[in-house]
């Protein structure tokens, strides 16, 4: 897991909703703010991104998004344990053949 985030995700939406509704740029929100353009500029490119994604014909919404992810972690961790009970059922058969 990353770090935990320095600020709460409700500042975080509303610095992408100042930087959208209103024709202030980055920079200028960021100062007022007292953030880091480039911290601000990330939260909006992301916000973007979603946008995006959520916008695509049959997109999967964020929750389904993180589920998929979730998901597919599990299936290559049981992958990887699929191989280790391959490799010892393989070893102990050929240590009882002696």
């Amino acid at each position: 897991m990353g770090r935990p985030s320095k600020y709460p995700a409700e500042f975080r939406t509303e610095a992408v909703r100042l930087v959208l509704t209103t024709d202030k740029s980055i920079a200028s929100v960021a100062r007022d703010l007292g953030i880091s353009d480039k911290t601000l500029a990330g939260w909006v490119r992301k916000d973007r991104e979603k946008q995006t994604l959520d916008a695509l014909p049959g997109a999967l919404n964020e929750h389904e998004r993180l589920e998929l992810k979730r998901l597919r972690k599990e299936v290559a961790d049981l992958k990887v344990e699929r191989e280790i009970l391959r490799k010892a059922a393989a070893y102990f058969a050929k240590e009882t053949t002696r």
